[in-house]
């Protein structure tokens, strides 16, 4: 019995291993097509070899040389085996050859043969291998490798070995950063990027849609470089991987404090041939969503395109139970209850195309473009008694007609050069966006003071905002790689931000303007940055380790328009280091320590002093003394490989120190020149701010049905409050635990569950960039996102005077493949919060008050989808001649 027991595991742990190599080459090099004629095996040839045939004398480049990739098969006739050319190619003019639609589990030998020169041959394997952590790009691009210039000549030139490693799991596992592939993630199917943050491991998000990872706001990048897109703007059926990086090194922007950067990766192909997807879905709310990418690579151009069109219906509600001790005399007891319903549609296009000028230089242009239309209807029903007491004092009833328009177009033009020296490459870009919202709220107000010695007073007016602005960033970058030999290289780049951004908001009651609350104001930031690393690898001690230094300069300018009133801050030259070590162990482990220095300065709307007026419980204002804060962090990550069927696990230990933390503090303050006082939220800096965590983090392959990711946070954070700010001091330790299981049920049937825990934790404050192009902090409404524009408030605010309490909730997915000739049909139906758990719940206090609040948001949310992937791996998609040799001219070698 354990003989069959043993030998069971043994099959299981192969027919593991195979499916998921076939997984990661239909996904992440998009061979997910089989050739006709060639049966499964067709979605494994995806390996591409190239390189340029010169004289070894003259160093010329020699045309028409024969280029042939030889395969021993076994021959049925003669029951032997026989080598075989599967392909080849002469030569171009310049010398150039390039060999595609490589099968990558087979074993291959390369023949270069011409006139006059000697025969070169020399094997190349595609050796297939699980990847023990590491970067996904570095795998990728020893997918497309480079032989070099190859000298004939009367001595044979080897060509050195070629190995390609690839893999495709659903969580890939670095010490520096996270992977998370998206096309396995069912639950967010037909959704936006927003839906696919809530199953990425260790990153946290609210009810609301708000995105942190370690109590931080995160950077967001789309492709490796700063966006205006916010998260709901960004399809989850557009997205290929998340990458997580949790100490980012000096090859990236300084400016986030504290702050990781989570960068989507968003889908594009390059394989030879065509191929497609198309996308319909359905929602509960009968809100349709439809979708379609296209690619097609032929010759020297490949072009991709992607579009999408999404109408949605969001219902979200909650409450707000407020007691004010300020002032004394009238203390009070405000209690609000709030339904929001917002609709609309939302559209994206993304389309580029690649021009490959040889092999070695290729030129690429992509353009997108997106627009949304929502309108929200917001009901707020308040009520204020006299403190401790049943006794009313006044009532309102607010409904709020807000409408979101908002348009964001952009363009990225890129040029990369890799040289024949292997590793060595030149890359440079120019990225151009421009996100516009206009943002516009009509309120009815119906009010009743109560009074026991007088009648009541009742009025009824109006309040409308009129808001909006235009957010344009520009970004210049280039970077260039160097290895200095086998064991180190060099890194350095240059870069250019600059960002303009424009905003106004007009208050009205009753159609009176009200020019002493309005606003309107402009500012204009400019970063400049250099950056160099040097990595080093000692091969005999396993140890890597790499240095950087960033140096960057900032300023900006602000006016309130139509005042001599002027805000500027330049920010003279900084230093940012970084410092990475790892060690490779035994026993397929891995140790890594690393140090960051990085900054966060206050943006515009944190110190311009205008308050902003469309939430009645909650005014805010910036902080013209506000001072860059600075954090030092250290981590330390150990990573170990277990097991036959290589599950991982990786452990991070992290700590950061912040000088002058940048952090909102609420306050009871008068409103304007009235008498009125009201809490006011604002910006103040801390002397000092720590944090601490743990995170580990296991990918587990089960059995060849089950595979689960599951991670584990315990953060720690503190705050130190000023001498005239004590209250602005906090301590709280906090943390969440994280499950994604995949159950393969057979027949193409696949069930995914994910559930997400978090404990009662302190409240994020930093305001990082969260991608959107938002128009908040005085004026141009609330935020640029789908949902933004319109509605109350709520009460609910990020200070550090706080905490949210303990939250869980649980997602369910299906899907369906079927096989439809060579192509794919997927169906899938995902229910998001099943348990109808999740919600929002903060309590805040300070000054004068304290404060209890929860809301939720389209809870038990079922959508389904349909898609449909087609394509063909064809060289000849438009049936050109080109210079790739007949095989039915060249002999079989025996």
């Amino acid at each position: 019995m354990l003989l069959l027991v043993r030998f069971t595991i043994h099959i299981m742990i192969k027919i593991r291993f195979l499916f998921l190599l076939l997984a990661f080459y239909s996904f992440e090099l998009k061979a997910q097509f089989p050739v006709p004629g060639k049966g499964g095996q067709g979605m494994m040839n995806v390996g591409r070899v190239y390189g340029k045939i010169i004289d070894s004398k003259t160093k010329k480049a020699i045309d028409a040389v024969s280029v042939q990739l030889i395969q021993n098969k076994y021959d049925s006739a003669t029951k032997t085996k026989k080598d075989i050319v599967v392909t080849g190619q002469l030569t171009r003019s310049n010398g150039e050859f390039d060999l595609e639609g490589l099968a990558v589990m087979a074993t291959y030998k390369i023949k270069i043969s011409a006139i006059g020169y000697k025969t070169i041959e020399q094997k190349i394997a595609f050796d297939i291998k699980f990847n023990q952590g590491g970067d996904m790009m570095q795998m990728l691009n020893k997918v497309n490798k480079d032989l070099g210039d190859i000298a004939l000549e009367s001595e044979i030139k080897e060509v050195k070995e070629v190995v390609i490693t690839g893999e495709k799991p659903q969580l890939q596992l670095g010490i520096d950063r996270k992977i998370f592939n998206v096309d396995k993630n069912i639950i967010s199917a037909g959704g936006n990027a927003v839906d696919v943050m809530r199953n990425v491991p260790t990153v946290s998000v609210d009810v609301e849609g708000n995105v942190s990872l370690r109590n931080n706001t995160p950077e967001i990048f789309v492709d490796g470089r700063p966006t205006l897109l916010s998260l709901d703007q960004i399809p989850a059926d557009a997205i290929q991987s998340i990458e997580l990086i949790t100490n980012p090194s000096a090859k990236y922007d300084a400016s986030g404090g504290q702050s990781a950067i989570i960068n989507i990766v968003l889908k594009k192909n390059r394989q030879i041939g065509y191929n497609g997807n198309l996308r319909a879905g359905i929602d509960m709310r009968a809100r349709v969503q439809s979708g379609a990418d296209f690619n097609i690579r032929q010759g020297k151009l490949n072009v991709f395109a992607s579009a999408m069109l999404n109408q949605r219906k969001s219902i979200a509600w909650g409450e707000t139970d407020r007691n004010n001790q300020n002032p004394p005399t009238n203390p009070s007891t405000l209690f609000l209850e709030n339904d929001n319903t917002s609709t609309g549609r939302f559209g994206f296009l993304r389309g580029g195309v690649d021009y490959f000028i040889n092999n070695r230089n290729t030129l690429s242009i992509t353009g997108n473009f997106s627009e949304g239309n929502f309108k929200t209807d917001d009901i707020s029903d308040i009520a204020i008694n006299f403190l401790n007491t049943d006794i009313l004092d006044s009532t309102e009833k607010r409904n709020t007609y807000g409408t979101n328009i908002f348009r964001n177009r952009g363009g990225q033009l890129s040029y990369k050069r890799v040289f024949t020296k292997p590793g060595k490459e030149w890359q440079a870009d120019l990225n151009y966006s421009k996100v516009s919202s206009d943002n516009d709220q009509t309120i009815d107000i119906s009010n009743v003071k109560f009074s026991s010695s007088s009648p009541d007073i009742r009025r009824i007016f109006n309040q409308r905002v009129d808001a909006g602005g235009s957010n344009q960033l520009l970004v210049g970058q280039t970077d260039f790689i160097n290895p200095l030999n086998d064991n180190s290289k060099i890194e350095m780049g240059l870069r250019t931000q600059i960002r303009w951004f424009e905003s106004f908001q007009n208050n009205f009651i009753n159609n009176i303007a009200l020019p002493g609350i309005s606003n309107a104001f402009s500012y204009e930031e400019r970063v400049h940055a250099v950056y160099l690393n040097y990595s080093q690898k000692l091969t005999a001690q396993n140890l890597n380790f790499q240095t950087g230094l960033r140096a960057e300069s900032s300023e900006y300018v602000g006016q309130i328009v139509g005042k001599a009133t002027r805000f500027s801050n330049r920010f003279p030259l900084a230093l940012f280091p970084s410092a990475f070590i790892s060690k490779s162990l035994s026993g397929k482990q891995d140790l890594q320590l690393n140090y960051t220095r990085r900054v966060k300065r206050p943006n515009f709307f944190q110190l311009l002093p205008n308050t902003d007026y469309t939430d009645v419980l909650n005014y805010q204002t910036g902080n013209p003394d506000l001072l860059p804060e600075f954090t030092n962090s250290v981590e330390l990550g150990y990573q170990k490989t277990y097991g036959k069927k290589n599950n991982t696990v990786l452990v991070s230990l992290f700590g950061k120190q912040t000088e002058n933390l940048i952090a909102r503090y609420q306050s009871p303050q008068k409103i304007g020149n009235s008498d009125t006082v009201g809490l006011v939220t604002t910006w103040v800096n801390a002397t000092t701010a720590y944090a601490a965590g743990l995170e580990l983090v296991f990918k587990n392959n089960f059995n060849k049905w089950w595979e689960a990711n599951y991670n584990f946070n315990y953060y720690y954070s503190k705050i130190n409050g000023t001498k005239d700010l004590p209250a602005l001091e906090n301590e709280r330790t906090s943390f969440t635990i994280k499950m994604n299981n995949t159950f393969k049920l057979g027949k193409g049937w696949t069930v995914q569950l994910s559930a997400d825990y978090n404990s009662r934790s302190i409240i994020p404050v930093s305001s990082g960039n969260s991608g959107g192009g938002g128009f908040g902090g005085g004026g141009g409404g609330r935020g640029g996102g789908m949902m933004g524009g319109g509605g109350f408030g709520g009460g609910q605010i990020s200070t550090t005077q706080g905490y949210i309490d303990e939250n869980y909730y649980a997602d369910l997915g299906l899907r369906k493949e079927l096989k439809i000739k060579n192509n794919t049909a997927t169906f899938s139906i995902n229910w998001s919060d099943f348990l109808r758990t999740r919600q929002n719940i903060v309590f805040s206090q300070g000054v004068g008050f304290d404060q209890n609040s929860w809301r939720r948001r389209d809870p038990q949310f079922v959508r389904v989808n349909i898609s449909y992937r087609f394509g063909k791996m064809d060289v000849s998609v438009f049936k050109r001649k080109n210079n790739r040799i007949e095989m039915d001219d060249i002999p079989m070698q025996p």
